[in-house]
């Protein structure tokens, strides 16, 4: 199939396409050149793109997509090792959310800050009191 034919198949663009056969995430088994250049996708390229969608829905940079799959096409790592490896996975997002709930109670204290300054000015300043008081300033 050609490349439009497959970037609409898996929701994709023909760029991104492209990015990941120059990223080496698809090769000859997933695309060949017909004579007047143009590229032919196969099934297994369906397959394939499946794969590097999942696995970026979870977080996994190109050059962990690399690892990844270059393990999954030799069979490289023991099954242990796959354990290991999405046991430091959830750790890592993990970390993010942490991160992320934090963010959020500071967006959420500043909402309800601004909210403040325009119904109750001096419950506003009550509560930035109350910050510079945990805080130090």
């Amino acid at each position: 199939m050609k490349i439009q034919e497959l970037a609409d198949l898996m929701g994709l663009t023909p760029h991104t396409i492209r990015f990941y056969e120059k990223e080496g995430l698809l090769d000859s088994r997933h695309i060949q050149r017909e004579k007047n250049n143009y590229r032919n996708y196969s099934e297994e390229a369906i397959g394939r793109l499946k794969l590097i969608k999942k696995f970026q829905g979870i977080g996994c940079s190109i050059a962990e997509l690399k690892t990844i799959l270059q393990d999954h096409d030799t069979n490289a790592r023991t099954n242990q090792e796959v354990i290991e490896w999405i046991l430091q996975k959830i750790n890592e997002i993990e970390r993010k959310k942490d991160e992320y709930d934090h963010m959020l109670v500071t967006l959420n204290w500043m909402l309800t800050y601004r909210k403040l300054l325009n119904e109750d000015p001096q419950q506003a300043e009550v509560m930035m009191e109350e910050l510079r008081l945990r805080i130090n300033i």
